[in-house]
């Protein structure tokens, strides 16, 4: 019997495939609210996606961003991000990847982040290591924030709080660290920090299927991830904050301190 994770793989890999021959042509563009786009892209991403899930594993739930899965009542549940990135993806701008996270009773098992345009294939199991291309996974070893290169996302404008609150964070790391990147794929910015290539990323909100499988892979390369006050990981909520784990408490002070909480000491 194939593993999750190699399933997982082979159907990332292939829905890359697609999405990058999809990427040399004119794209059709529609909105979901105000900001939100959804390419043509997205959809056939998707699709190919649950028809390789529903056809490996019919009895999994599949809850995938543009609302193609199903809820069969299964403690297995699969998060699927068909195209992360899609306003790179829109504009031309080669940085989006496909994610597929496997989660039972919320606790991610196996996922796989694919950068068809690096050819990059991050994947982990739980307790049994990250890797990119079969190649182990380690997260940085820098210590110091100021050494630091960090990278967050922003929600769409029209959540204004979050991204006023998010806007003084950027301020505020920008003078703290090396600098923040804001790269516009959630998941491969979670597995820039599993790859040692950042060493801190935030978000104040986040869908699950943007974060399962990247959450997993920093973990597993030996990362941490809690919310931003340093508390425990929770996949069905909003914030996620991953790092290396050496420059966690100091990043969590600094949004504690900004932002007016109350940061956890792990």
């Amino acid at each position: 019997m194939e593993s999750y994770l190699t399933v997982a793989v082979d159907i990332a890999r292939e829905a890359g495939a697609l999405l990058a021959q999809l990427s040399k042509r004119p794209h059709e563009i529609s909105y979901k609210g105000t900001f939100n786009l959804v390419t043509d892209a997205d959809k056939r991403s998707e699709l190919l996606i649950i028809e390789r899930l529903r056809a490996h594993f019919p009895q999994h739930a599949i809850v995938a961003e543009e609302g193609g899965g199903q809820q069969t009542g299964s403690d297995y549940t699969w998060y699927v991000d068909p195209l992360d990135g899609t306003t790179n993806f829109a504009h031309g701008f080669p940085v989006f990847a496909v994610s597929l996270g496997l989660a039972y009773r919320n606790e991610v098992i196996a996922g796989a982040v694919f950068d068809p345009m690096r050819d990059e294939m991050f994947a982990a199991e739980r307790g049994a290591g990250a890797y990119l291309n079969h190649r182990r996974l380690h997260v940085s070893k820098i210590d110091q924030l100021a050494e630091s290169l960090v990278a967050t996302g922003f929600p769409p404008f029209m959540d204004h709080q979050h991204h006023d609150q998010n806007m003084r964070l950027y301020f505020r790391f920008t003078q703290l660290s090396h600098g923040v990147r804001r790269a516009g794929s959630a998941a491969l910015d979670l597995c820039s920090v599993a790859a040692g290539r950042f060493e801190g990323f935030w978000e104040l909100k986040l869908n699950p299927w943007d974060k399962a499988a990247g959450c997993l892979i920093v973990t597993e390369a030996g990362g941490k991830v809690t919310d931003l006050a340093g508390r425990p990981f929770d996949l069905l909520a909003d914030p996620v904050f991953a790092s290396n784990g050496l420059v966690h408490e100091a990043m969590c002070q600094v949004f504690a301190e900004t932002l007016g909480w109350r940061a956890e000491r792990s």
